[in-house]
């Protein structure tokens, strides 16, 4: 690939790339906690749940290649292995099937914790003056925030 000069100094682009390569992790991570958990509830909310779990994955799945094609735009290679994911992601896996209103706590931990590393990656950006990460980051943070307020809202 030729050089990129796209008015945001290597180094930044670096840095940035670094971000928001555990923003896809924490971003995929989540999509298959929700995945599983669209699978697997069961209960006297599971319809409610089942389909609020999948409208969740399905809108996580465009978000995962919005943001691998972000750190591709930046001359950078997008991790897509579990264990590149797994060593990048601060989303704790869960191993075994909780309950529903523990599904609910859980994802509602998980979203937050995207919106933290959102935070993060919004920083890079700003001080990178790199307004396409920063703006592809903000609608990302503010997706997971409502999410996470509509989780809570369920406990």
């Amino acid at each position: 690939m030729s050089n990129i000069d796209i008015g945001i100094a290597t180094q930044d682009r670096l840095d940035i790339a670094t971000g928001l390569k555990r923003l896809l992790a924490d971003s995929y991570t989540l999509y298959l906690q929700t995945h599983n958990f669209h699978w697997n509830v069961t209960g006297p909310q599971f319809r409610e749940l089942h389909l609020m779990f999948e409208e969740h994955y399905t809108e996580l799945a465009v978000a995962v290649d919005d943001i691998a094609e972000r750190i591709r735009t930046l001359g950078v290679v997008a991790p897509g292995t579990y264990k590149a994911f797994a060593s990048l992601s601060s989303i704790e896996e869960v191993e075994d099937v909780p309950a529903a209103s523990d599904m609910v706590k859980i994802l509602n931990k998980s979203h937050e914790q995207v919106v933290k590393t959102c935070r993060e990656v919004l920083k890079l950006a700003q001080e990178g003056d790199d307004e396409s990460t920063a703006a592809l980051v903000s609608d990302r943070m503010r997706i997971h925030e409502k999410t996470a307020w509509m989780l809570r809202a369920m406990q």
